[in-house]
């Protein structure tokens, strides 16, 4: 079983706003580094992604792949790998807690990533680590710079 790495970051925003820039795929490219494309190819009966296309660029991990994304509740949403040319898995989740009166929200990122390519575990978790670290900080400023976001 391959190791996960997660890290947690507070955001100065409610749980709902968050999970509204989480689910906004189409707006990945604007706000992700590593993200250069987004494409929704199947939805859910409440109209979130359940399949979604990623073109992927993060430096030595160039990547066109597909992830299912399973929603839980209002505050989880977790993926896992359909098909890739580089990935044998991508497995994560988004986890949010609100904190205090509801107006800030802890985010925890859990990732594990197994390349198909031979890559030393220590490599490969410090890989992890920065895309999460990335990640949560592209996610923080992308809510807190625009906390009335339209959602859809």
């Amino acid at each position: 079983m391959a190791e996960h790495t997660s890290s947690s970051i507070t955001i100065e925003a409610a749980p709902a706003d968050v999970m509204g820039v989480i689910a906004d795929f189409a707006r990945y490219p604007e706000w992700t580094g590593e993200v250069k494309e987004a494409e929704v190819l199947a939805t859910d009966a409440q109209g979130r992604a359940e399949q979604v296309r990623l073109l992927l660029d993060a430096g030595a991990i160039k990547d066109d792949h597909t992830l299912a994304y399973t929603w839980t509740g209002d505050n989880e949403v977790s993926w896992t790998l359909v098909k890739s040319q580089m990935l044998r898995a991508l497995d994560g989740s988004y986890s949010l807690a609100p904190v205090g009166g509801g107006d800030r929200t802890e985010v925890t990122y859990r990732l594990t990533v197994d390349v198909k390519i031979p890559m030393l575990g220590m490599i490969k978790r410090k890989a992890e680590k920065v895309i999460i670290d990335r990640a949560l900080a592209g996610l923080k400023k992308r809510v807190e710079s625009n906390p009335s976001q339209p959602k859809g």
